[in-house]
């Protein structure tokens, strides 16, 4: 369909319900451990408040599974997730 002007209409997004949020942050953050691993960062765009949420829950859930502290930018378009540089002096204890 052609739009006068050459305009688009605006993009109407459903919110996720919860199951698919939580599928959501499953899959994507074995992606972002893949990431992580191999090239040490992540950027995606996240360009809705919810898909930042989304986006930061994930990195949390890679930290959780890498074990290591990892850290999530946001810009309001893009998101980085990376991991985190360790304080001088500081140690960890099991």
């Amino acid at each position: 369909m052609t739009h006068p002007s050459g305009t688009q209409p605006a993009v109407r997004r459903t919110p996720l319900n919860a199951e698919e949020r939580a599928r959501g942050e499953i899959a994507f953050s074995q992606l972002v451990v893949e990431h992580l691993t191999t090239q040490g960062r992540f950027r995606i765009t996240a360009d809705s408040p919810e898909m930042t949420d989304l986006w930061q829950a994930v990195a949390r859930r890679a930290g959780e599974t890498l074990r290591r502290p990892v850290v999530s930018y946001a810009n309001g378009r893009d998101i980085v997730i990376t991991f985190a540089q360790e304080a001088p002096g500081l140690t960890s204890q099991a």
